[in-house]
């Protein structure tokens, strides 16, 4: 079983919206950090967007601070990634990762298969 699952990718044009959900499965432990990490094509992962699910904890990356806002629902064991006024540079394959700190996405263990978010413009 796949311990992280992310949903709500697609496609938009510039300025559009789109929210990601990332569902944790089988893990046991409840208090940790889930983070969303992006990677463009030719480009290194960048980690987006961070949550810890148990102390009010956030982090952003500066190219995504005032337009992304990440949230959580522990009762669902999911997280959401709200997108909003996106661009083309926010193209990429987006991965739910977990068990790290942060926006240290070499400190994560466990990833999801990712989601493709594509934004036109």
């Amino acid at each position: 079983e796949v311990p992280l699952a992310e949903s709500g990718g697609g496609s938009v044009q510039s300025g559009g919206s789109l929210r990601l959900s990332c569902v944790r499965r089988g893990f046991n432990f409840d208090s940790l950090f889930m983070t969303c990490v992006r990677q463009a094509p030719g480009k290194e992962r960048e980690g987006v967007a961070s949550i810890h699910t148990t102390v009010d904890s956030t982090y952003y990356a500066d190219s995504v601070e005032g337009r992304f806002t990440i949230s959580r629902d522990n009762a669902k064991y999911t997280i959401y990634l709200q997108m909003n006024s996106l661009e083309p540079e926010d193209t990429a394959m987006y991965y739910c990762a977990a068990g790290g700190f942060g926006l240290r996405t070499q400190s994560y263990n466990y990833w999801g298969q990712g989601t493709q978010v594509t934004v036109s413009s």
